[in-house]
């Protein structure tokens, strides 16, 4: 793996938690790997009233917090925590940048980084039309000398208008090539290793299709609540926080055709076409094949656990979702007739990110009576946690006659022999360094998936009489859910199968 070149790293929302929980320990970890370039900076930002001293200390007591360094890397984290500054400005005043500017210029000159800098935003989404045109104010977004790179968190607006202003606002100062919509999820190891398991094995891309597979199912559970964010929470939802912008991400990296190259634009224009593909929903569609729930009071192991509306900061008559799952089809030539089912929901039985490929039954099901599974054939990929891969498959049982049964062929990333599993910062901070946009969401695309979810929330808003269905905190969601997949005798996949919440991961 190549080195970057020499470079300053911004960030704004320097003081926040993502910080010192995520940024500052990823970029430690690429330090150590010897990955980082070999001079750099990296500038805090932040109206907090802090020195480069105090911004040091506070951001070297994290690393032992929440990066796992222990006393033997003492020395280490000392020399990363060097190259740590820090600078107060309020950054929505454009007048204060001339001081940013000036900061800049100086770290510039000491470490040699040839006008290379990267603004990551990592502050409020209301800042994220404010800070770039305030940058370009200050001329801090011009390419020369060196390369000017901007990394932004999702929210990537909050419906299909605001996304679009914001995608205006943007373009106005900088050009799509230097904006980095940054998605953890596309990050992780196991959603980058769908198109190695697709493109790279002649076993499955031939069965890759509507002729092979009998449905697609995309999950992401938590155990947890929305603990102390309901006041963020309530004015977002399941169906903003994760299906529109993760989970979309992940069903095109399962459905795009091949990519002419593995290079970023090549890979993005294919998502883009999923994305362009995806059928419309209409009214009838969100009725019948979508459906919400908020999580409420129950007993999980004993203990009462609030429902969503008695969780601070939200709303006594609350309609947010805490669960949302819908059907939805890919109308093109490989995926014509296929449905593809997400999930997304909070207080579920356990913590699980997964893709499952239901392929097909057997067109002559000889052994139909002695099947002991309900889908024997299944490819399961799971982004977390025990990042991995799962194939399902019928085996007879030893014994006289043919009963079938469930067997697994599994491969964990954990049993491979490194030291270190690169979380999803590291390896997007990395790709950006590098100037690689691949695993970063491009504005066409965004406004592609807020133009398939919207309809939703537009129903949702405007037809009071639209359900919310409850469900007890540690069950699978609503009932009614089972409901949305087509076979009579198919359900959605369970990991885990007991409903009481034990805090065990099953099985993968």
């Amino acid at each position: 793996m190549k080195k970057p070149k020499n470079l300053i790293l911004v960030i704004f929302g320097a003081s926040g938690d993502l910080t010192k929980r995520k940024l500052i320990p990823a970029l430690f970890h690429l330090y150590k790997q010897g990955l980082l370039p070999d001079k750099f900076a990296i500038l805090g930002v932040s109206r907090s009233k802090l020195t480069d001293d105090s911004f040091k200390q506070k951001m070297n007591d994290a690393l032992f917090e929440y990066a796992g360094a222990v006393s033997e890397d003492k020395q280490i984290v000392q020399q990363f925590v060097e190259k740590l500054f820090y600078c107060s400005l309020n950054t929505s005043s454009a007048e204060e940048y001339a001081k940013l500017k000036l900061r800049l210029d100086e770290l510039n000159g000491i470490y040699d980084t040839g006008g290379n800098f990267i603004y990551y935003l990592s502050t409020p989404p209301s800042l994220y039309g404010v800070i770039p045109t305030n940058l370009a104010e200050s001329n801090l977004n011009i390419e020369s000398p060196g390369w000017k790179r901007l990394i932004i968190e999702k929210p990537f607006g909050y419906d299909l208008t605001s996304a679009r202003e914001l995608n205006s606002d943007l373009l106005k100062n900088w050009d799509e090539d230097q904006i980095f919509r940054i998605d953890h999820y596309l990050g992780k190891e196991t959603v980058q290793n769908l198109l190695v398991t697709r493109f790279s094995n002649g076993i499955f891309e031939p069965l890759w299709n509507r002729n092979y597979i009998h449905h697609v199912e995309i999950t992401s559970a938590e155990n947890i609540g929305v603990e102390d964010r309901g006041g963020y929470y309530d004015n977002s939802g399941a169906l903003r926080d994760m299906i529109q912008n993760h989970l979309l991400q992940v069903a095109a990296l399962v459905a795009m055709e091949p990519p002419a190259s593995v290079e970023s634009n090549s890979i993005r224009n294919e998502t883009m076409k999923v994305f362009q593909s995806l059928r419309p929903l209409t009214v009838e569609n969100i009725r019948h094949d979508v459906v919400r729930g908020q999580y409420i009071s129950s007993k999980i192991k004993g203990q009462t656990v609030n429902g969503y509306r008695e969780e601070n900061g939200v709303d006594l008559n609350s309609r947010t979702e805490t669960y949302a799952a819908l059907k939805f089809y890919i109308d093109n030539w490989r995926w014509g007739g296929v449905p593809f089912y997400i999930r997304s929901g909070k207080r579920l039985p356990t913590r699980v990110s997964e893709v499952v490929i239901h392929f097909k039954p057997t067109p002559h099901p000889l052994f139909q009576n002695q099947v002991l599974c309900d889908s024997c054939n299944q490819l399961v990929i799971r982004i977390q946690p025990d990042e991995g891969i799962l194939l399902k498959f019928g085996m007879k049982l030893p014994g006289q006659g043919f009963t079938v049964q469930n067997v697994n062929m599994d491969f964990h990333y954990s049993d491979l022999p490194h030291d270190h599993l690169p979380t999803a910062y590291e390896r997007l901070l990395y790709d950006c360094m590098l100037g690689d946009s691949t695993l970063y969401a491009r504005g066409d695309a965004v406004e592609a998936a807020w133009k398939f979810i919207s309809p939703i929330h537009e129903i949702w808003e405007n037809e009071k009489e639209m359900k919310i269905h409850g469900y007890p905190a540690g069950t699978w969601g609503p009932e009614n859910a089972d409901d949305l997949i087509e076979d009579a005798d198919m359900t959605w996949r369970y990991p885990c199968k007991n409903l009481s919440n034990d805090g065990i991961y099953c099985e993968l």
